[in-house]
């Protein structure tokens, strides 16, 4: 570090790094080359500086530095003109030089700072009290004044940067590029542990935020988006969700992967989500899913089951796919994968030998995803468009069937009622118009994303006519003229769910009592465009 004093000259003296660390791994190995190799002085407080001095590292306290005491229970111990000038002075400028042998300030060549556990500690189901005590202060001050005056000081947030950093000062000075790139790392660091209090605090208590923020680290960069002329990025939260998930085997994952994967597995969790024995063993559900929807799924007594019902649906959409399970997969089910051409297969969990089996198809992409990796609550959803962003409350709302009411002369029999509950959970998650045909709980046609209902309801029809007559018929929107039913009463439907609300609802209720078809109301539309 350089001084400059009165007389113009300017003397060499040991650099000098404050670290300041919640996260401690590799902090001891990192300060004692700083000191050992390097020439560093070690400036800390608190835990941090009895973590070091207990390895032997000599350090010099904030207090002495500062020769003010920590006070209101370490809330103020960083917050110092001492610590600040010296991070922010500009080692060119000739009256901070002055400013500096007034104020008697030694320079801060290296600020090593990273925060309170915030997130961690509300993902605890923390208190408010708690939360509160866990909003860094100093921390966040530290290096955001030090990202500032990056081009005299290093800034380091992240214990994956202590390498890079003993890389690049081997070389000797750092060079403008580096430091600015440190700069960058810090702003995102602070910027992102602001973004999760205000989050937390906009959902405990139930405030509409005046700006949409989100922020989410890169997971990794991806070969390329939808297209291979699009570029991708995936940033995400790495403990749950598919960052967190197991890829047990096949090649890395691909934007489209990731979209299917979700579709998929949101779907099937409408079932429970558990490995077996613990699911209902009348619950074991598949879903085989393309271009983000479904086309075909069941539920059953066992995986195996599940997924050949589902496979009869639409054999021919299904090449290609994505299978999602809400229970374990075991040694049948797996010699069922494996005669079909898949991209993807997940579940909760995977027998040994099923997993045996499944390495004949090398490429093919195998993932545990348990349960306690699944979202917990509501979450939002978001879109991009031109100039701005849309976001809502995810469609994950538990049916309600208590709402459910039946507006026909005739009522569902048991098993249509069955199917009409399995099929009404599925059109949920078939882009609209969406219809859906169901029959003894396995879908047999899928009509998804037309333009219009008897267009979706055409398609269906005719996909479930190669299956035999009967099934019931499930439609995300409510019909806006009687011409829904009367088709599906030509390809055997004996009932029918849908939302209601057409100004026409009359003439559709009309239709089913004259073809003896049982109709229920929701009072829940699920569109998906």
């Amino acid at each position: 570090m350089f001084i400059f004093l009165s007389n113009q000259v300017f003397f060499v003296m040991s650099p000098l790094a404050l670290v300041s660390v919640s996260d401690k791994t590799n902090i001891i190995q990192f300060c004692k080359d700083l000191v050992e190799n390097y020439g560093y002085k070690i400036l800390s407080s608190g835990g941090t500086a009895n973590h070091l001095i207990e390895a032997n590292i000599p350090v010099i306290k904030v207090a002495d530095f500062t020769k003010s005491p920590e006070i209101l229970d370490g809330r103020v111990k960083t917050l110092h003109p001492k610590i600040h000038g010296g991070i922010l002075a500009k080692r060119s400028n000739e009256k901070h030089q002055k400013e500096i042998e007034i104020n008697r300030l030694e320079l801060i060549d290296l600020v090593v700072v990273n925060l309170y556990p915030f997130k961690k500690k509300v993902e605890e189901q923390c208190s408010w009290e708690e939360a509160i005590e866990n909003i860094d202060i100093g921390g966040p001050s530290m290096i955001r004044s030090a990202a500032k005056n990056h081009a005299d000081v290093a800034v380091l947030v992240d214990p994956n940067q202590y390498e890079e950093y003993i890389a690049e000062i081997k070389k000797g000075p750092l060079n403008k590029e580096f430091k600015t790139k440190l700069a960058f790392e810090a702003f995102q660091h602070t910027a992102n542990y602001d973004n999760a209090i205000s989050n937390w605090m906009s959902k405990e208590k139930e405030l509409m935020p005046s700006n949409f923020i989100d922020s989410f680290p890169l997971i990794k960069q991806l070969r390329y988006g939808e297209n291979p002329h699009q570029k991708a990025l995936w940033y995400g939260s790495n403990n749950m969700g598919w960052n967190s998930a197991k890829q047990l085997q096949g090649k890395e994952l691909s934007y489209n992967n990731l979209l299917d994967l979700e579709s998929a597995l949101s779907t099937v969790i409408e079932f429970g989500y558990e490995v077996q024995p613990n699911i209902e063993t009348k619950s074991v559900a598949a879903v085989i899913l393309k271009h983000n929807n479904p086309c075909g799924a069941s539920i059953s007594n066992s995986a195996s089951n599940s997924f050949k019902n589902a496979l009869q649906c639409d054999s021919v959409s299904a090449f290609g796919g994505i299978v999602a399970f809400n229970a374990n997969v075991d040694k049948e089910a797996a010699l069922n994968l494996k005669d079909i051409f898949l991209e993807c297969v997940v579940a909760p969990s995977f027998d040994k030998e099923a997993l045996e089996i499944l390495k004949t198809k090398k490429n093919l992409r195998v993932l545990k995803l348990t349960k306690d990796l699944l979202p917990k609550g509501n979450q939002s959803s978001s879109k991009s468009i031109m100039g701005g962003i849309l976001v809502q409350d995810s469609d994950n709302q538990k049916n309600s069937e208590d709402s459910w009411i039946s507006v026909t002369n005739t009522t569902p029999s048991t098993q249509d009622y069955l199917d009409l509950s399995f099929a009404w959970k599925i059109c949920k998650h078939v882009k609209s118009n969406a219809i859906v045909i169901a029959k003894d709980q396995k879908t047999i046609g899928i009509g998804a994303g037309q333009m219009n209902r008897v267009g979706a309801s055409k398609i269906a029809l005719q996909a479930a006519k190669e299956k035999g007559l009967g099934g019931v018929l499930a439609s995300d929107g409510f019909f806006p003229f009687a011409d829904t039913v009367e088709l599906a009463n030509q390809y055997g439907i004996t009932s029918i769910i849908q939302p209601g609300g057409s100004i026409r609802d009359e003439e559709s209720i009309k239709m089913c009592n004259s073809k003896g078809i049982s109709m229920l109301f929701t009072n829940k539309r699920h569109f998906l465009h």
